[in-house]
Order: C-alpha cells, then sequence, then structure tokens
C-alpha cells in the first residue's frame, strides 16, 4: 500500500484508478480436474461484468471491468495459486466465488496478497522495521536507506500519460489554470482525451495532474486552444519565473 507524505496526499487519488495485480490462494470446495480450472480462469480474460460483493464499501449493481491477464502458479489438490492483474476496483473474492459457481464446485478465497499498485510493485515493499532503521541512519547523517523508502512524488504518475510544457508555462499551470497548447514542449504519442495525465517541466519534475481536453494527433496538430484542465497541482509557485515581454520604449 503506497504511502504519501506531506504535499503528496493528493497523489493517492491518482493510484486509486491504478490497475492492480494480486496474488491469490483460492480454495475450491470439491474436486476437480485441473483441465477444467485452467479453462475457467481463462474465462475470465477480458472485459468481465461483476456485482461486488455484500460486504463491500460500494453499491451492489453490477459494473464492468478489464482483467489483463491471470496466471496458475500453482495447484495443489482443492487450492489454487494464482497471480492476476485487473482493472481498479476488481473484486478478486468475487472472482474466486464466481470461478467456484462456474466450476460446479463452490469456492472461496482464502490469502490475498497485492503485489502491484500502479507504478508500485513488490520490488519497492518495506516494513515499519525498515523504516525505522532508515531514519536512525538518517539522523547519523547517512540518507542513503531513507531515500530508497521515501520516493519523489515522480515515481507516483509513472503509469499516466504525461506532457512536458516549456518554463514560462510552469507559473502560470501552477496557479491553476489549464494549460494551452502553445506551452507544451513534447508528449507521449498514446494520450487519450478525458485520461488523466501528469503535466512535467523539461527536467521531469511532476507540475500537475489534469485531464487531456485533446489526443496526442490533436494536440500536436493543432497550434490554438486548451490542450489540459488542470485538476491537481502539486508544484509550489514561483519556483519558475514568470517571463515578462518588455516593450521597446525607443
Amino acid at each position: 500500500m503506497p504511502v504519501a507524505l506531506g504535499r503528496a496526499t493528493r497523489i493517492v487519488q491518482g493510484l486509486l484508478k491504478a490497475g492492480k495485480e494480486y496474488v491469490c490462494l483460492m480454495h475450491i470446495h470439491k474436486d476437480v480436474s485441473e483441465q477444467r480450472i485452467r479453462e475457467v480462469f481463462n474465462e475470465f480474460i477480458g472485459k468481465i461484468k461483476q456485482i461486488p460483493p455484500v460486504r463491500s464499501a460500494v453499491k451492489r449493481q453490477e459494473r464492468e471491468r478489464n482483467i489483463y491477464y491471470i496466471e496458475i502458479l500453482e495447484i495443489d489438490e482443492k487450492d489454487v495459486l494464482f497471480k492476476i492483474g485487473c482493472e481498479a476496483g476488481t473484486y478478486i473474492r468475487k472472482i474466486c466465488d464466481d470461478a467456484g459457481r462456474r466450476l460446479g464446485t463452490g469456492a472461496h478465497m482464502a490469502e490475498l496478497i497485492r503485489t502491484k499498485a500502479g507504478p508500485f510493485s513488490e520490488d519497492n515493499w518495506c516494513s515499519l522495521h525498515d523504516l525505522k532503521d532508515a531514519y536512525e541512519f538518517y539522523k547519523e547523517g547517512d540518507e542513503e536507506e531513507l531515500k530508497k523508502i521515501i520516493l519523489p512524488i515522480e515515481r507516483a504518475v509513472e503509469h499516466l500519460g504525461k506532457v512536458w510544457i516549456f518554463d514560462n508555462a510552469v507559473d502560470t499551470v501552477c496557479h491553476g489554470a489549464d494549460l494551452s497548447l502553445p506551452g507544451i514542449s513534447k508528449l507521449e504519442s498514446d494520450i487519450k482525451q478525458g485520461e488523466l495525465i501528469a503535466v512535467m517541466t523539461l527536467k521531469d519534475e511532476l507540475v500537475c495532474m489534469g485531464e487531456a481536453l485533446k489526443n496526442s494527433e490533436e494536440m500536436m496538430d493543432e497550434e490554438k486552444g486548451k490542450a489540459v484542465k488542470t485538476k491537481k497541482v502539486f508544484m509550489e509557485r514561483s519556483i519558475y519565473p514568470k517571463f515578462v515581454v518588455k516593450k521597446n520604449e525607443s
């Protein structure tokens, strides 16, 4: 579970809709062939319909979710260990329950571990003991271990599409203005209209997150108009100076 600090706490909302990966242990209630288990799991890959479980924090109505992949890691009699990559908001215990129904045996989720959330994976895990030890080193003047645990805010937007803006556009966006097309220096090629993207400086510093008002092709082809609706600003104002054009007084 990524934990944000200070001004970075608002970045968490950008991670909520990011894709997730889990490792799950499912227990099947009756004996069934391994081949049949694999067949049923393959049926869940792609877009599925799901009704959240009775004990859930959202309204119980059917909704569509995307399952990117399912990899069966091990089958031990009635226990199935599998890895699943899915769209945010997918209930894995409901996957287990639905799989049990399709198998005709019944099944339930026995254990679950989240291994990815957006750009963060199990490779980034640290324990409270790790954090405490790193802090003790920090108090002694060694920052290296703490830097491995407390990461720059830019790491939290690695999964988002990005546009990079000229220095003279940064402060305007920091004041909450929407980003206009002339302020863009470069951008990624797969941005879609309506999706959440990150606006970066040319030094790869995060300025804000916003909603793309145009897709990549439109941003590259058009010269005027709004490109990004600013949603959350993270860079402090006046870090980048305003550029003032002086008139010729002669």
